[in-house]
């Protein structure tokens, strides 16, 4: 009878450590899924703000402002080059001067 008690008592024993073990993994899998929740919720309201931004903002029309600005780009790169070379020349007249 003492032997049925003990395998009884030590059962119960591995069914309660089983059952600890499950109760923890419940509480990780529900820290888990609300710390995710938190994160899908931050990261639903930052696309959302971002489609708020972006909302009405045609392609074609972003296109064209990026090609306008490359082109002005291009003329203040060339006007940059004429007032170096300028700059040159008038360099090289005042070392003439001065020679």
């Amino acid at each position: 009878m003492t032997t049925d008690i003990t395998i009884m008592q030590t059962d119960l024993d591995r069914l309660a450590e089983r059952v600890e073990k499950a109760a923890a993994l419940v509480q990780q899998l529900r820290d888990d899924r609300s710390r995710l929740e938190q994160q899908n919720n931050e990261l639903t309201s930052r696309l959302q703000d971002m489609e708020r931004k972006l909302q009405g903002a045609d392609a074609a029309a972003l296109v064209h402002e990026v090609t306008q600005l490359r082109k002005e780009q291009r003329e203040w790169q060339a006007e940059r080059r004429d007032v170096a070379s300028k700059v040159e020349a008038l360099a090289k007249k005042l070392d003439k001067l001065e020679g």
